[in-house]
């Protein structure tokens, strides 16, 4: 049995999603090739300009607009967003902080409890058991 690694290779979108950037917002010729694992390592481990530039000021694609305000995507949604946003813009959400975006965070962090919570158990049970 010879072994020979075979280059895995992705969908732009694909690759997108992992480096979290919006993809949109890169340049043409990421957007219309495929990537290699060993590019995408090669841009994780030194990111050019463009994607420095994209990481740093956006648009930023829902998953970090969310993460960046401490809410959930499904949050977003409901409070209206679903284009990607600029931090520029997500500072100004933070500094209007509107009635949705307190709602949304207090929601998420009774959702953050309620997870800590059952892991605590689940941990108690399995000490229990053990």
């Amino acid at each position: 049995m010879t072994s020979h690694q075979s280059t895995q290779s992705m969908k732009p979108a694909t690759a997108a999603k992992k480096l979290g950037v919006y993809l949109e917002a890169t340049p043409a010729e990421f957007r219309e090739g495929v990537v290699s694992r060993a590019e995408l390592n090669e841009l994780q481990a030194n990111p050019p300009q463009w994607l420095q530039e994209l990481r740093s000021n956006g648009p930023h694609p829902r998953p970090v607009v969310a993460a960046k305000l401490g809410v959930s995507i499904a949050g977003l949604a409901r409070g209206g967003l679903t284009e990607p946003l600029t931090t520029e813009q997500i500072e100004t959400l933070k500094q209007e902080n509107p009635e949705w975006l307190q709602r949304e965070r207090a929601t998420q962090a009774e959702v953050r409890k309620e997870a800590a919570r059952i892991k605590k158990k689940n941990a108690e049970r399995a000490e229990h058991r053990g």
